[in-house]
């Protein structure tokens, strides 16, 4: 539209002036060389505009043959380059789709037709990394780091070879080298948490965790979860021998992360230590209201050393009633009960869970009671014990596929921040186990295993019955989810027969790629 109108408004003004130069004739005389040549204005005009075409042209052609050798050496060029850009996009789909022969030709097509390029030197790498050439490819990537643009990707190739051979030492200076360059990238932060958790250096881990969150390289909450886990470890550590040090970071660990367990829990001692019982009361009640764990009932009934049994016990009923009587309420209960000695209190808190396969932790405590009632040679105590080698196994701090009885700040298998949950592990061994007959005081011995000659174990004693020591030692039989003091018993996954295996040993750390 509005071509059309500009090409309109040059056409009336061009219109405008051959009108103009119509109304107003005149002559132009040229006198050169002793010739006079004499023409009117108009033709006069229309020479000098032909002339002034067959110049322009005349001077294009000229130029035209001048420049023609530059043109043929940019059309080679431009032909060449377009070549090697279609072999480098053709090499990094070879390397996508695993093709090392193609990957290698069109790497090397690349590296002729475009020189040292930075993607010309990230495919010759990839190549070589695809092809098992490692040599190759660590000469590519220290090739990329020697550039200035491309130092933190060619420190990013280098730092996974030598995970690769397992030289931490060389993979750690490659990751601190790229965060100083680039402190925004992932990857060499990731690095530098894991080597400061591997160290159990926490102060740097936590330092490193302040500047991702500042970074924005990871979330607000998970900042958070991640500062709490570390102070906790910090406070664990100092919990001995720095104990105000200790209680300042576990109180830190707790206002970031009130339902981290182990958190709640070191808090709560060591303010019952400082003797602030009301404040370590409420950190605990409030992390058990989330999460309720046998830790916590265990540090809030211990928190007055003077309390009497009975005391004990009525602490052990406010746990359940404010966690609606969870299961780890209930065996609270039943553990307070049977310090006591008060038996019924104790079947009738555990009551509700005998009836629909009891976890080993159940059938222990159940057996603790009937021997500390009836003695450790009762056949209901037995029976309990039987029952609880092939019962479901209880709760315990899981990491990709580690178990431990202590929770941990980082996975022993991959070194995860925060990488255990509590959470019941899979039941290999567990089956259903037969029906209790309450009027039988001898086991059935069709459904359950007796030993011949079991054990005497020692009567407990008031106020310090422990149903899973009395329980092991009256009837000598394994526990199916035997426990290690460390993080090192490696849970087996579900289906698995491991009868035979029994506890795997957890693989080293995991090694990540590029």
């Amino acid at each position: 539209m509005w071509r059309a109108l500009a090409y309109l408004v040059l056409l009336a003004v061009a219109a405008f002036g051959a009108v103009w130069i119509a109304d107003r004739p005149g002559t132009v005389t040229v006198v050169w060389n002793g010739y006079q040549i004499g023409t009117s204005l108009a033709l006069a005009i229309v020479g000098v505009i032909a002339a002034a075409v067959v110049l322009g042209l005349v001077w294009a052609i000229i130029r035209g043959v001048i420049g023609l050798p530059e043109v043929l050496v940019r059309g080679s060029s431009e032909r060449r380059r377009a070549k090697g850009l279609s072999a480098l996009s053709r090499g990094m789909i070879a390397v996508g789709s695993g093709d090392p022969l193609a990957a290698r030709r069109y790497a090397g097509d690349a590296e002729r037709l475009l020189g040292t390029e930075p993607l010309t030197l990230l495919l010759k790498a990839q190549a070589a990394q695809i092809s098992g050439d490692r040599e190759g490819a660590e000469r590519a990537f220290q090739a990329m780091a020697d550039e200035s643009e491309t130092r933190v990707l060619g420190l990013r190739g280098l730092f996974v070879e030598a995970r690769r051979r397992d030289d931490e030492v060389a993979a750690r200076a490659y990751a601190t080298e790229a965060a100083r360059l680039a402190p925004s990238v992932t990857w060499a932060n990731d690095a530098m948490l894991e080597a400061h958790c591997a160290d159990t250096d926490w102060t740097g881990a936590l330092e490193t965790v302040e500047r991702r969150a500042s970074l924005g390289l990871i979330d607000k909450p998970a900042a958070k979860r991640q500062r709490a886990v570390l102070l906790t470890a910090i406070a664990r550590d100092r919990e001995a021998g720095e104990p105000e040090a200790a209680a300042e970071r576990a109180l830190q660990a707790v206002k970031l992360a009130p339902d981290l367990v182990p958190a709640a829990c070191i808090a709560a001692r060591l303010l019952a230590r400082r003797g602030d019982l009301k404040k370590a009361a409420r950190i605990v009640e409030a992390a058990w209201r989330t999460n309720p764990h046998p830790d916590l009932a265990k540090v809030y009934l211990g928190l007055r050393t003077g309390d009497s049994v009975r005391d004990r016990l009525a602490r052990a009923e406010n746990l359940a009633k404010l966690s609606s009587w969870d299961p780890e309420a209930r065996l609270a209960v039943a553990q307070a009960a049977l310090d006591a000695r008060e038996f019924g209190r104790a079947r009738e808190a555990l009551q509700p869970l005998t009836t629909d396969q009891p976890t080993v932790r159940t059938c222990l405590m159940m057996a603790a009671i009937e021997e500390a009632e009836h003695g450790a040679q009762s056949g209901r105590a037995r029976e309990w014990l039987a029952r609880a080698a092939r019962a479901p196994r209880d709760a315990l701090w899981i990491a990709d596929g580690t178990a431990s009885q202590t929770w941990e700040p980082v996975s022993p298998a991959t070194g995860q921040l925060d990488a255990f949950q509590w959470q019941a592990p899979p039941n290999a061994l567990a089956a259903p186990a037969g029906p209790m007959d309450p009027e039988a005081d001898e086991p059935r011995e069709e459904t359950l295993f007796v030993p011949a000659k079991p054990p005497a174990a020692p009567q407990a004693d008031k106020g310090t019955a422990d149903p899973v020591s009395a329980g092991m030692a009256a009837a000598a039989l394994p526990v199916p989810a035997p426990v290690l003091p460390a993080a090192t018993a490696a849970v087996p996954p579900a289906g698995r027969d491991t009868t035979a295996r029994g506890i795997e040993l957890a693989s080293g750390p995991g090694r990540s790629n590029i």
